[in-house]
């Protein structure tokens, strides 16, 4: 009889704790949300009636006409999502500052293996590894963290949540193409940096400022630290001795400084270097100098987070030390639905009890907006790669219409998987999404990297280089990822039963290890079987970039054989008013331009390939990116 009297007192006490969560209920928050996707849905549609969608180069490259500033901002956009808010904060909530160090490291490429290397292994093996890292942790980690705010914030479902915001998410970027993307990321880059300044401004007003922020923090132990007759080791639920300084410890560091220059820059080179969803915005440009300088312009934005994500983080664990920082896995899982820990809910509890109404709104908006953004981006760089990469080694002739359907119908298939990987993302890496996401970046990453940076640096490497590198690269890190998915991550307080020789070395070691071997065998390799002639090589390596003689593609004959086919539509009946209406909304009325001319063909194709750049915004752009530089360097030392 007493334990039934106790069961409904714990559950009301758990139902009004979530009841005091459920903030977003007034009318000014309401109105700025409903304004706010208004606005996105309007901008999504101009882009879609402006923008000519209907031929591949439209629809995945905008045209190739975007100038600086929407590049910038996109790229910036696609990078910092919701994972990003809810991850980063997450962990700097959990481990201090060093995590700032992963914000300030400074049509397809596997297309352009096939035609540095020739063959078809590479690209294809490519794209479908880029579609499963797209899977296990941008779309499914992206899901998850923006479904937690929605959750804390307005009480819904977590998996209804995630598809209100998927129907959004899926209706302009099926529609409307890389160009509604980018104009979109510009908008929604606006307000996540504004709201995200505003809610800074909140933070430290509420904590006191600079020096009590780095005073509490120290002090932010949780008053739960035993359950039944254990009690739980004091390392799991005190800050860090570190926790203000971003390069720690090589050994006993949770992100060791040599792991954060030399493993980090590995993933980095493969993220912003080889990873389709920022080459695909850098592609869009209109010459070089508009590349450069939306990258550029990105680098400066990537100053911020330290300031606008990490340190919110931390100050959320002293606001709600009890919530964030719980270490007894019964009472996680009261607060945040997880045993493994809630710091997760550091920005998202912040927001929501921090912020006045209407504010409140706004900021489940920028939220949203981080989410949907790489969202979008992830699916149409996605869907390029299947409809470039793929579907057409399946289908050998398909038409342009052809081939836009099958994108679009490949983002509803990704979107349904990702969904139910989910689960998994939640209970993964001690509960903290952004290790989580590096973890696999770890074990994936680095043999691409090393791969695009030979391909470019050393015209030696050949094609049997490139793919043994890639596979034994591969092997490696799925042999540590399945390990580490199969005994579990464990946490402080339940260690994983993993052995030390597999999962014992940090994952910013094991990529340096991976790269390093991937490496040797790409050159091994390629040196005991024949070169690739300099004919086939013109301009697709560093030391024959400025070469003006003609290449010779090595797959050049089976390449024109597609182009030739490709613009061969089957019948010519006019479509009805309701097929013309439909095909518009689709971005399926292929808006064909006059049959080009031999001489014309040559003209549009020696002003695609262009790369000079007027010599005085090279010069400003070059000045700026030594001064981003800086900056960068004097930020590392700073908070070293």
């Amino acid at each position: 009889p007493l334990l039934s009297m106790l069961i409904p007192s714990q559950t009301s006490t758990q139902a009004a704790r979530m009841e005091s969560n459920i903030r977003i209920n007034n009318p000014a928050d309401i109105s700025v949300i409903v304004i706010y996707f208004l606005v996105v849905l309007a901008v999504g549609l101009w882009a879609m009636y402006s923008t000519n969608r209907g031929t591949v180069g439209g629809f995945f490259l905008a045209g190739r006409s975007m100038v600086w500033w929407p590049i910038g901002a996109s790229l910036f956009a696609s990078n910092i999502g919701s994972g990003h808010f809810v991850g980063i904060a997450g962990t700097a909530a959990a481990g201090g500052i060093a995590i700032g160090g992963y914000e300030w490291n400074v049509v397809t490429m596997p297309e352009y293996l096939k035609k540095r290397f020739g063959g078809k292994r590479i690209q294809v093996y490519l794209s479908v590894l880029s579609l499963i890292l797209y899977i296990f942790t941008k779309i499914s980690a992206d899901i998850f963290s923006g479904a937690v705010f929605i959750q804390l914030a307005i009480g819904l479902n977590l998996y209804l949540a995630i598809i209100i915001l998927l129907a959004i998410t899926a209706l302009y970027t099926i529609t409307g193409g890389l160009a509604a993307v980018i104009y979109t990321d510009t908008l929604q880059t606006f307000i996540m940096v504004v709201g995200s300044f505003i809610l800074m401004g909140f933070a430290f007003a509420e904590v006191g400022g600079y020096d009590d922020f780095m005073r509490k923090y120290m002090e932010a132990i949780p008053s739960n630290i035993s359950y039944g007759n254990t009690t739980i080791d004091a390392e799991c639920y005190t800050p860090r001795r570190d926790s203000f300084h971003i390069f720690r410890d090589a050994v006993t560091g949770d992100l060791p400084w040599p792991g954060l220059v030399f493993g980090l820059s590995i993933i980095a080179l493969w993220y912003w270097c080889t990873d389709q969803v920022i080459v695909q915005r850098c592609l869009s440009g209109k010459n070089m100098s508009h590349v450069k300088a939306g990258c550029i312009m990105c680098g400066y934005l990537k100053l911020l987070p330290m300031f606008i994500i990490v340190m919110p983080g931390m100050i959320s664990r002293i606001l709600y030390t009890d919530v964030v920082a719980c270490v007894v896995p019964e009472v996680c899982q009261q607060y945040c639905g997880t045993a493994v820990g809630c710091t997760n809910i550091a920005y998202p509890k912040m927001v929501v009890e921090l912020m006045p109404n209407g504010l409140r709104g706004l900021m489940l908006s920028v939220m949203l907006a981080s989410l949907m953004s790489s969202l979008t981006s992830i699916f149409n760089s996605a869907s390029t790669l299947f409809t470039m990469d793929i579907y057409t080694k399946i289908r050998s002739r398909p038409s342009e219409k052809e081939l836009m359907l099958a994108g679009r119908a490949f983002m509803l298939l990704l979107i349904g998987i990702s969904i139910a990987w989910v689960p998994v993302v939640q209970s993964a890496q001690s509960g903290q999404l952004f290790d989580y996401i590096q973890s696999v970046t770890s074990y994936l990453g680095p043999p691409i990297a090393a791969v695009f940076l030979l391909a470019i640096f050393c015209k030696r490497v050949n094609e049997q280089g490139a793919f043994w590198g890639l596979m034994v690269g591969l092997l490696t890190g799925l042999s540590r990822m399945i390990a580490e998915f199969a005994y579990g991550t464990g946490n402080c307080v339940t260690p994983s039963n993993c052995p030390f020789i597999i999962c014992g070395i940090h994952y910013l070691y094991f990529a340096m290890i991976l790269f390093g071997v991937s490496t040797i065998v790409i050159l091994a390799v390629s040196f005991m079987t024949k070169p690739i002639p300099d004919v086939h090589l013109y301009r697709l390596c560093w030391s024959l970039r400025n070469s003006k003689e003609e290449r010779i593609d090595l797959d050049a004959d089976e390449e024109q054989d597609k182009a030739d086919e490709r613009d061969e539509e089957s019948g010519n009946l006019k479509p009805g008013c309701f097929k013309k209406a439909y095909n518009w909304f689709c971005g399926l009325d292929q808006q064909k331009g006059p049959k080009l001319s031999k001489e014309e063909e040559e003209a549009l194709k020696k002003k695609l390939t262009d790369t000079s750049e007027v010599p005085l915004w090279r010069n400003v752009v070059n000045v700026n990116g030594i001064i981003l530089l800086t900056v960068a360097v004097f930020c590392h030392a700073f908070f070293a």
